[in-house]
């Protein structure tokens, strides 16, 4: 649509402006009270009242075409509106032209009349100061074209452009500016500043400031650097207030990644410091929050030391983000002490600074620092916040100190402290965690009754609670009091369900539940797959499992490696060797890649069929891709390799996880043992057991049998008994074949005697 009106329009508005003879009382008028200038935009509009009548009759005729509105367009518009908008102009009066609705106006005269008119306004109203009064009247053009959905290029430009193309006014691109960032529209916006610099206007470093910080709280990285190195190169110069929103951009993490750019604050900083401008204090808090959430605390407090030498002024804020970095690093009691140098230095400390230090002390287990913390704000005159003591009773809760947590709870209530859902879920979760259920369930019903509405999290950490303990039906309870209430469940709150049917062995139910979530909308996620398929394969029956893939895919969930993994365990253990190959070849086609959990389950298969050297040939593959073999990934191997009787590369498996830090398990001893043992190796066999003793490990009813019947092969009659003496000692119910052997040496003994 083109918004440029038709010169036949703009003459009939300044005709009638010159037989009132209005416009230059109004000029003049401009010039009196508001002690103006008489700018080329004012003399352009004087230009306007040379047309002949001719001209302005032909313009009351012409056929608007190109208006949404155009069933609403008035022949004569002049005999009302435009008498009206000469008032407006002449008395500057707001309370006349806060009358004037831009969509009223449409709807009578036309979109091309009622942007001539409000542009003539928005200009004067401009010439006048009135910078309020033109963010109104901008708003509301922006807004009846947003709600209207029409296209918004040409309709800046049109706002931007002043009368006959003459000189534009500066204080209107400024207000536009903030307009368009206030409503979130910062492309069009950013597209006013472009639009500016190429009309050779100097934009303000405030409105230039507000759009560079609506850009950040939109997350717009890419645009923000954009802008910002913009106003480097073309101005308007920033100022301290545009390298501040600059360094909490970087330090917020929002440059592109997650974390703290330190590299390009200080970079930031370098400009700064450069192009002559002072940090103040909000700059300074900024970079010390930055370099905390960075990790780099020590380094902050080493900064505010040395600013605090050099006598600069430093506020609440920046000692608090040192306070919640050491907290965050559990170094609870430093973080005090800074928190007294605070106080010393005469910063008083706000009930942030309490609240960091309180959750800090009860997060490491200090519930009497943390009481005490309390105490300290009442006596201050602070009062605590509700966050404060979430923070105390998540700390009791923690260590099972309930009936502690409770009594503070209903002291909060009684001194007039509303408690939120974080409240309710800490003491719920406590409960949960005890075992006591009725009271977990007293605290939900009352957390109802006190008009609190349960959302996702507490019904699901309730549901939770009730699985973990096997209670499945009373978790099914609070899920139909979740859907009654109108809450709407998460995919979180489908695997507890699903994790719950699936430990009961309840496999069928559990896959009409995720129909039933997915015909309301909710995707059961990839977890509650992965629980079924486990589930299948244990109940022997992989294939179910197998065929599990094709509903997936269809819902459009996609199986991980660890799902392929689950299920070629379940074929390997049911269906042999060669099926649980065709699993993982036709993992390979669909271009899911093997991880440490997929390589694991392969090299058992093949060390299970003695095959080594492919089992070994995995190994080096999967150290080839970068991967780590993990415990069972080596014991497979050592238990192959003992089981063929290839004991020295075993041997070297079992070093190179000792130099690993990988910590042998009972049944990584026990094939070495058994090797070895064979072998008649049994040095090394004692030696492996005193390192089994040394660690406190555990020993099984297997190795003790693997040692008794070595010393037997060895003829070492008085050792073999010895071990059965230590397995009954220790608890064990020896094997009958063992008790049978052992009868027949005690005979032999005495026979022998």
């Amino acid at each position: 649509m083109c918004l440029i009106s038709r010169i036949a329009s703009r003459n009939l508005i300044f005709a009638d402006f010159f037989r009132l003879d209005l416009l230059q009382d109004c000029v003049n008028s401009c010039k009196r009270g508001c002690s103006l200038y008489h700018t080329a935009s004012s003399a352009l509009l004087l230009l306007e009242v040379s047309v002949s009548d001719s001209l302005l009759h032909r313009s009351s005729d012409v056929n608007d075409k190109g208006n949404p509105q155009a069933s609403g367009f008035c022949a004569n518009p002049s005999s009302k509106m435009y008498p009206f908008a000469v008032k407006v102009i002449h008395t500057l009066d707001w309370k006349v032209a806060s009358k004037m609705k831009f969509g009223k106006t449409v709807k009578c005269y036309g979109i091309y009349h009622a942007l001539d008119i409000f542009r003539v306004i928005i200009h004067v109203f401009a010439l006048a100061g009135m910078r309020m009064e033109v963010f109104a009247l901008l708003r509301y053009i922006i807004g009846y074209y947003r709600k209207a959905n029409c296209p918004m290029s040409e309709l800046l430009c049109f706002l931007l452009d002043s009368l006959h193309h003459g000189e534009r006014s500066p204080v209107v691109c400024n207000i536009l500016i903030k307009v368009l960032a206030s409503n979130s529209m910062l492309e069009n916006a950013l597209d006013v500043f472009f639009q500016a610099k190429r009309f050779g206007l100097e934009l303000e470093i405030l409105s230039c400031n507000f759009l560079l910080k609506c850009l950040v709280e939109a997350n717009q990285g890419e645009l923000v650097k954009t802008l910002f190195e913009e106003m480097k190169i073309s101005g308007p110069s920033p100022n301290v207030f545009t390298y501040t929103i600059m360094i909490n951009f970087y330090c917020k993490g929002l440059s592109g990644g997650s974390d703290v750019d330190v590299e390009r604050v200080s970079d930031v900083l370098e400009d700064m410091m450069k192009s002559g401008e002072t940090p103040n204090v909000v700059t300074i808090g900024a970079y010390i929050n930055g370099l905390c959430r960075a990790g780099h605390v020590e380094f902050a407090l080493n900064l505010i030391r040395k600013l605090r030498m050099e006598n600069q002024f430093l506020n609440v804020y920046c000692y608090n983000a040192v306070i919640n970095g050491l907290c965050q690093k559990g170094e609870a009691r430093k973080a005090l002490r800074v928190f007294e140098d605070m106080k010393n230095c005469g910063v008083l400390p706000d009930v942030y600074s309490y609240s960091i230090l309180i959750d800090g002390f009860c997060r490491s287990g200090d519930l009497e620092e943390g009481l005490s913390l309390i105490w300290e704000m009442e006596g201050q005159n602070l009062k605590p916040s509700l966050v404060s003591y979430t923070s105390l009773l998540n700390g009791f809760s923690r260590y099972g100190l309930m009936d502690v947590s409770l009594q503070i709870f209903r002291s909060l209530k009684f001194s007039g402290y509303k408690c939120d859902q974080v409240v309710y879920d800490v003491l719920i979760n406590g409960f949960i965690k005890q075992g006591d259920f009725n009271s977990a369930y007293k605290l939900f019903e009352e957390m109802i009754c006190s008009g609190l509405v349960p959302d996702v999290y507490n019904f699901s950490n309730l549901m939770h609670g009730f699985c973990k303990m096997g209670l499945l039906d009373k978790a099914l309870e609070i899920l139909n009091i979740m859907l009654e209430s109108g809450v709407k469940p998460s995919s979180f709150t489908c695997n507890i369900i699903v994790e719950g049917y699936c430990q009961e062995q309840r496999v069928e139910e559990a896959l009409k539940f995720m129909s039933q979530m997915h015909n309301r909308g909710i995707i059961p996620s990839l977890f509650s797959y992965n629980a079924v398929i486990n589930s299948l394969c244990k109940e022997i029956n992989p294939e179910t499992a197998w065929e599990l893939i094709a509903l997936m895919l269809k819902r459009h969930s996609f199986p991980n490696v660890v799902t392929y993994s689950i299920i070629l365990d379940g074929y390997a253990k049911f269906f042999g060797f060669k099926k649980a190959l065709m699993v993982y070849l036709s993992m390979l086609k669909v271009g899911v890649t093997p991880d440490v959990v997929m390589y694991s389950v392969l090299i058992h298969m093949f060390a299970g069929k003695s095959q080594m050297q492919k089992a070994y040939r995995l190994f080096e593959e999967m150290i080839g891709k970068g991967l780590k073999p993990d415990v069972i990934s080596y014991t497979s191997l050592i238990s192959g390799f003992c089981k063929v009787g290839d004991m020295k590369k075993a041997w070297i498996l079992y070093q190179v996880m000792l130099r690993r830090k990988l910590l042998p398990t009972v049944i990584t001893y026990t094939c070495l043992i058994d090797g070895f043992s064979k072998l008649g190796r049994m040095d090394l066999s004692e030696m492996l057991v005193d390192e089994m003793r040394r660690k406190k490990m555990i020993f099984s009813v297997h190795i003790y049998s693997i040692l008794f019947y070595a010393y037997l092969r060895l003829g070492k009659h008085d050792r073999a008994l010895e071990v059965f003496e230590e397995m009954r000692s220790q608890g064990i119910v020896p094997p009958n074949d063992v008790v049978c052997r052992v009868r027949g040496l005690d005979a032999s003994l005495v026979d022998n005697g």
